[in-house]
């Protein structure tokens, strides 16, 4: 039996108070409704929870019992509540977030430090991995990706640079051994140290210049998963090939000179990535706090 939840709070009010009347005055609702919703309550358990006299009002044997048990369930419901209180008023919990390697090595290092500092009881949980993810059935609460990675049921803000490029970029001593191409299509008689998603499939390098676009599908002497792909950055460095990631990623080693840059003129250019999560309303603190972080903190 599911028993009427409206009528057991009035039944409480009334036997804290030991009347309606006083009841009435307690919770703002009239002493009629609350004596209908205490005898809705009697005839659903089918038991007399309070003696009603001209005088006083007083519970039962069953009605004591009653009593005791709700008030102790009702503290809880108050705890309880109160709790989540804290959750929507105090940035304090959890957040998970998805992303790709690129921004794990890239966005957050610049993000996070700051928000854990500002925000010292939120906590944070990063999962890297490549592919677009259910974030919800994944057990996240955000996740960063692309633009053109995006679904249309997500809300979506931008996170971290405002623009990124790929840079092109091989090893001195490769370059001396194989020249310089100087043009994208040259790099199909070169070695390249491709990137390939988790379906199998190569990812094919894009450049342009002057509104002249070009994309090649780059033959793989060595080809790593781009979860793994600080491998085809030390293997380039090493001579084996050409390789080509973020330009924030291959900036130690080109500023170092253990890299050179290869068509930088091609470098092509691209909108920076989103942080999505769904549904407007209700956003958790934690979360909320971030999404404000984030946006106050572009570059």
């Amino acid at each position: 039996m599911v028993a009427d939840l409206s009528a057991a709070r009035a039944f409480v009010a009334v036997a804290t108070a030991g009347g309606f009347r006083d009841a009435a005055q307690a919770t703002g609702i009239s002493a009629s409704s609350l004596s209908g919703a205490v005898k809705r309550l009697e005839d659903q358990l089918g038991l007399r929870l309070l003696n009603r006299t001209t005088r006083s009002v007083v519970p039962t044997e069953a009605g004591a019992h009653l009593l005791e048990r709700l008030q102790s369930a009702m503290a809880d419901v108050e705890a309880a509540l109160e709790r989540a209180n804290d959750y929507r008023e105090t940035p304090n919990g959890t957040i998970r977030l998805n992303v790709p390697v690129n921004a794990a090595r890239l966005v957050l290092p610049r993000l996070l430090p700051g928000f854990m500092a500002a925000f010292p009881n939120v906590r944070v949980e990063v999962t890297a991995e490549h592919g677009v993810v259910d974030i919800l059935a994944a057990g996240c609460d955000a996740g960063i990706r692309y633009g053109e990675r995006l679904t249309k049921n997500m809300v979506a803000v931008p996170i971290g640079p405002k623009s990124q490029r790929f840079a092109t970029a091989a090893s001195p001593a490769y370059l001396a051994r194989h020249g310089h191409p100087v043009h994208p299509s040259d790099l199909l008689h070169h070695a390249c140290l491709p990137g390939k998603s988790g379906s199998g499939a190569i990812a094919t390098w894009e450049f342009e210049r002057d509104g002249e676009i070009v994309s090649i599908e780059p033959p793989g002497t060595l080809v790593v998963d781009v979860n793994a792909m600080e491998l085809a950055v030390s293997a380039a460095i090493d001579g084996c090939g050409m390789v080509q990631l973020f330009e924030e990623w291959l900036r130690p080693a080109l500023d170092s000179g253990a890299l050179q840059p290869v068509l930088e003129p091609w470098w092509h250019s691209f909108s920076g990535p989103f942080l999505y999560y769904y549904g407007r309303d209700h956003v958790p603190a934690p979360l909320s706090a971030f999404i404000g972080y984030v946006q106050e903190n572009r570059w």
